[in-house]
């Protein structure tokens, strides 16, 4: 899978994805990260990408011209172009199902934004998603794209090394991930539960189960509208007045 950013700052995308599984899977060729310089695409013998807003206001606006040439630059299929995602506290919510069906692309474009934005104009000209990682605002949009990279590397087939590492995590099925427990046996006065130490990996499965009810319910009780659940887990939940 393909993956280019937009950005007046490739070497802070470059910086953070080139480290751990994804710095890894990089290597290996499973997934191809390049950054686009903004500033490259610029008409101005300064380099310049922004400009004061029509109308007026406060702060500066990128400019749509170096965005719209930098965008021409990457090689693409003119009949199958890709999905170009603006990251943007103005766009849908980010979700695992989100990650999942972005996984199944071939090629992904980020734009990312800075000052109070960018030119509407370029929205409307290349931008076919827009995307938030939450109702917060960010000094620009590399950090939200990296997040949003990041969770669908994980899901391209080999940047894991086994599908099970992200098919019980937590949002995989709408319950969130039971709990984890590692060396020592005892710590603080807080033993690791029996269940885990029998070696009865059916046992060890059914436990780990109920514990992913247990914590969504206490935790996020809205996922559960979403999760599907079994007739076993609805008994469960009852019995236990959760």
């Amino acid at each position: 899978m393909k993956f280019h950013i937009l950005t007046l700052f490739p070497e802070m995308i470059e910086n953070g994805l080139q480290h751990s599984i994804l710095g890894r899977a990089q290597k290996e060729g499973k997934i191809q990260i390049q950054s686009i310089n903004i500033r490259d695409f610029s008409n101005s013998r300064h380099r310049q990408v922004d400009d004061y807003p029509y109308g007026g206001g406060a702060g500066m606006v990128m400019q749509p011209q170096p965005i719209y040439d930098a965008y021409q630059s990457i090689k693409t299929d003119p009949a199958n172009p890709p999905r170009v995602i603006y990251v943007t506290p103005q766009g849908k919510p980010f979700v695992q199902s989100m990650a999942q069906e972005l996984a199944l692309e071939e090629t992904l474009i980020f734009l990312c934004g800075h000052y109070e934005g960018v030119d509407e104009r370029i929205i409307d000209e290349i931008v076919t998603d827009e995307i938030s990682i939450g109702d917060f605002i960010l000094t620009g949009g590399e950090l939200a794209a990296m997040v949003l990279i990041d969770a669908i590397s994980r899901l391209i087939p080999g940047v894991l090394g086994k599908s099970e590492s992200y098919e019980e995590e937590s949002f995989a099925n709408s319950l969130l991930e039971y709990p984890h427990y590692t060396r020592p046996q005892s710590f603080m006065g807080r033993q690791v539960p029996e269940i885990l130490l029998s070696g009865h990996h059916e046992k060890v499965a059914a436990w780990r189960h109920q514990q992913s009810l247990v914590r969504t319910l206490k935790k996020r009780p809205e996922l559960l509208d979403h999760a599907v659940l079994s007739k076993e887990d609805l008994l469960f939940l009852n019995k236990h007045n959760l």
